[in-house]
């Protein structure tokens, strides 16, 4: 007897959307996911395809009506819930667009809460395009099969971001002119938490002395080689997930 086919398949196709999923729904995409589906997957009707909400979690559904410009989908069954998420935001500089881009990417698929960016003096840009950052974001977490979006803030300058920094959450900075060993001290905190990064250069002097004499600020170093930019966002980020966050024995609860 051949072996029942996996159901869904694993190669089914993976959208996240705006809408609220649910066992019985049927909705209509269109626009690029609509083409994503009909002109690249080339789906047709009855084939899987696997939707999250960034709400409820991962469904399976069946294709309907697959039209030019519209797929029609029929939500079947939950599969998996909304992922938890460790309470961590990620404070990066505004780089120059495809670095930018990989920081994004990568903080999405190491498993942040949050993406907070931040306008220093240094910076080489001072803007974002807020829908491609959120495209890069989606599409990393669609790639890696995650259930959860990191929320993506508007751009901050460095002084209002200290200024409104909530007390209850710890802002670790990488500083390249020395701080304390970041696994340790990633290690021997528990509770809310933010990486700082700096651009291209790094902090001036004026921004280092005002982030240091900020009472929830802690000056980290990622070991003895300078990095640049996006490099130290990603290193960071894996040597918090692997001290404190959920690559080990737990998941930090996840703040709503």
């Amino acid at each position: 007897m051949p072996a029942t086919p996996a159901w869904p398949p694993k190669s089914a196709p993976r959208l996240f959307v705006e809408f609220t999923l649910g066992a019985g729904r049927t909705f209509a995409l269109d626009g690029p996911q609509a083409h994503y589906l009909g002109k690249v997957m080339r789906v047709k009707t009855g084939d899987t395809v696997i939707l999250c909400d960034d709400q409820t979690g991962e469904w399976a559904a069946r294709v309907g009506q697959v039209e030019k410009r519209r797929v029609d989908v029929t939500i079947v069954e939950r599969l998996r819930p909304r992922e938890e998420v460790p309470d961590l935001w990620l404070c990066p500089a505004l780089l120059k667009k495809d670095r930018f881009d990989l920081v994004l990417e990568k903080a999405t698929e190491l498993g942040v809460a949050r993406i907070q960016p931040v306008i220093t003096h240094r910076c080489v840009a001072d803007k974002l395009n807020e829908t491609r950052a959120r495209t890069v974001a989606t599409e990393a977490a669609e790639q890696c099969a995650r259930t959860a979006l990191p929320e993506l803030a508007e751009p901050m300058k460095l002084e209002a971001l200290l200024k409104d920094w909530p007390e209850d959450r710890v802002l670790f900075f990488a500083d390249e002119e020395g701080g304390e060993p970041a696994a340790e001290t990633f290690a021997a905190h528990d509770g809310p938490a933010a990486i700082l990064i700096g651009p291209e250069g790094g902090f001036d002097d004026a921004e280092r002395a005002s982030i240091r004499s900020h009472p929830q600020a802690r000056a980290i170093t990622l070991g003895p080689r300078i990095l640049r930019a996006e490099t130290a966002a990603i290193a960071a980020l894996s040597v918090w997930m692997a001290s404190s966050g959920d690559w080990g024995t737990g998941v930090s609860p996840r703040k709503e």
